[in-house]
């Protein structure tokens, strides 16, 4: 195939602006899929994200298109194909020529914690449209990924989506779209996901504007994995963007940056599901199916190439690939019974086979016995683990309380990690705990202004800087502790701004903090998976809204269970759940009192008897409650 004829690009969004919806519009407009396997939300392979109605994984797809062109032939001066007349018949010469692209479209998630897969699409891309939802207008997480996508030098082409709902101000959000990209209005188009209207404008658009993929087919193989998936009966199967060379199969195939070496057992292409071909060239997107049993072996950001005796003595230089993305939120999933622990570890490898952001780690607890430590991107990541592990595995994990990675300064001048509360030494021998800080980014109409400055005292934010989007829209920046980000914030938002406003953030660093770690005393055991770090001047406010949280979410037992927030070994509040009575004087029918409270003695004592060696049962909801307000 000729490189000239091939266009690379994705499609970039805030969350619910219709990426998925205008992508199915795209490939039925190109008849990539027929017309009887056409469904909703095609490229969103898993169930739980039609459920969700979002995108969790980013989902490639080839599609090839014909371009009519005016009466000479394309900028490319390649004619492929007979001409046609528009009743079909073959021989008929036109008036205009035609020409066949190879378009290779990605399409990325839109939620804040998904930022690290629209970071990976872009690097395999030469161009990216912009979608703008006319109903809402540029958003924060719209401005995120536009940033991104300039930084890589990609091609952008704006587009406002949703333009047939009666409520859509096109006007208007064009005029947001010059603001922020500094282009004029005649270059915005206009398209309705729903009704393929303006998609064949788009089409035309991506293969006038964005450029042509660079390589040379006659260079040893260069392919950069932006994203892999396993398969039982192929191993490791790598997204790849081919940069330089050929690959097919029983090629003897290096990865730069692990060492590991295999034989390519297919090669092919996404039509979105997996196509064998005989073979990728330079510049393409496909797969390749690796065979290696260990993804580990496949990292994503590493360079593919051949096998060094294969390429004789030519040096083949790594491709940048992708700063490793470290997880923000760590929280411990342990499992409900014992025996479980290998199913459930299981259980996570595979999960971890197709999320690269996905990390965890064994660690064992003296009250809930052998988990998982483990690390997402975000609640919104951790809430998805947790659904598919109960879809896919039948596992219903209890799951500590989420916190974020602290960073303690020790007298001895050492500053080490810590991962939870529970890790915490004795307070004796840290100088200063410091917390991470995220630039917090929040687009919101100019009505609701007040309202979010008074929310953004709540989470202990810096204001930093205004900037108006028109005369309507406000992006207001603050400097904000991650943890009171990531926990309630979203949804407060959207509660003081009748769900106008949107929000993005940006990790900027750490820095010091007067936090304490609070304990909860279950019937004077301390559970650890509730201990978690908050600001020193909540701490009053928290221990006492904790206590009544757990006191509603744990079940009454036939002993009265007290329930006790402490700080070191101060207690600062403290809830009582009643016991269950049970009328033991029933079955007594008439005499001296002496008699019935000889009985109410009798089941006192078994009470306290009880209360001293009874376990309480924790609900995992439990767990998950205490951070909902």
């Amino acid at each position: 195939m000729d490189l000239r004829l091939i266009r690379n690009f994705c499609i970039i969004a805030h969350i619910d602006h219709g990426k998925s919806t205008l992508a199915d519009r795209l490939i039925e407009y190109t008849h990539t899929v027929e017309d009887r396997k056409m469904k909703e939300q095609l490229l969103d392979q898993m169930d739980l994200e039609r459920e969700r109605g979002i995108t969790i994984k980013l989902q490639p797809v080839r599609m090839r298109y014909r371009k009519q062109n005016s009466q000479q032939t394309t900028e490319a001066g390649i004619v492929a194909g007979a001409k046609t007349s528009e009743s079909g018949q073959p021989g008929i010469q036109e008036s205009q020529s035609d020409t066949d692209y190879i378009l290779n479209l990605i399409d990325t998630p839109g939620h804040v914690d998904f930022h690290y897969e629209v970071s990976r699409s872009l690097a395999a891309v030469e161009g990216a449209v912009l979608l703008v939802d006319a109903t809402k207008g540029v958003q924060a997480q719209t401005l995120a990924n536009l940033y991104l996508a300039i930084e890589q030098g990609l091609e952008i082409i704006p587009v406002v989506n949703k333009i047939d709902l009666p409520n859509a101000q096109v006007d208007k959000t064009k005029k947001e779209i010059v603001h922020i990209l500094g282009c004029k209005e005649d270059d915005i188009l206009l398209a309705s996901g729903k009704t393929g209207l303006g998609v064949r404008e788009i089409l035309d658009r991506v293969v006038e504007k964005v450029p042509a993929p660079s390589g040379d087919a006659e260079k040893p193989l260069r392919a950069l994995i932006f994203d892999s998936v396993y398969d039982t009966y192929k191993g490791v199967v790598a997204y790849v963007r081919l940069v330089d060379g050929t690959v097919s199969r029983d090629t003897a195939l290096h990865m730069i940056g692990t060492g590991q070496e295999s034989l390519a057992i297919e090669v092919g292409t996404f039509h979105p599901h997996f196509v064998a071909g005989k073979e990728l060239s330079a510049g393409d997107i496909g797969y390749i199916a690796t065979g290696l049993k260990e993804v580990a072996y496949c990292r994503v950001g590493d360079t593919v190439t051949l096998r060094p005796r294969e390429r004789e003595t030519v040096k083949v230089e790594a491709l940048p690939g992708y700063h490793e993305m470290k997880p923000v939120v760590y929280a411990s999933f342990y499992p409900v019974e014992g025996d479980e622990y290998g199913l459930m570890r299981d259980g996570l490898d595979k999960l971890r086979l197709n999320d690269a952001a996905f990390v965890f780690e064994p660690e064992s607890n003296q009250a809930l016995g052998r988990g998982f430590r483990c690390g997402f991107l975000g609640l919104l990541h951790m809430e998805i683990i947790q659904e598919r592990l109960r879809r896919e595995f039948g596992m219903e994990p209890t799951i500590t309380t989420p916190s974020v990675v602290y960073e303690l300064q020790l007298r001895s001048g050492a500053r080490v990690p810590m991962y939870s509360p529970v890790d915490m030494p004795d307070p004796a021998v840290i100088e200063k705990i410091f917390e991470p800080y995220v630039e917090l980014s929040v687009v919101v109409p100019s009505e609701y202004l007040g309202n979010v400055m008074n929310l953004s005292q709540s989470i202990r934010a810096e204001y930093k800087n205004t900037e108006y989007i028109d005369a309507e829209r406000v992006l207001l920046v603050f400097h904000a502790p991650l943890m009171d980000v990531i926990v309630n914030f979203h949804d407060e938002l959207k509660s003081a701004t009748a769900g106008y406003a949107s929000m993005n953030y940006e990790p900027i660093g750490y820095r010091a903090s007067d936090v304490v770690k609070l304990d909860i005393l279950v019937a004077g055991d301390r559970i650890d998976a509730f201990s978690r770090m908050i600001p020193r001047e909540r701490a009053f406010d928290e221990g006492k809204r904790t206590t009544e949280k757990l006191k509603d979410s744990i079940p009454r037992q036939n002993f009265a269970v007290s329930i006790q927030a402490t700080i070191g070994g101060k207690v600062i509040a403290r809830a009582t759940i009643s016991a269950f009575r049970k009328d033991v004087t029933a079955k007594l029918y008439g005499g001296d009192f002496s008699r019935k409270k000889k009985l109410l003695e009798k089941q006192k004592k078994g009470k306290k008897r009880m209360e001293s060696i009874g376990r309480v049962s924790i609900p995992s909801e439990a767990f998950l409650s205490i951070l909902k307000k």
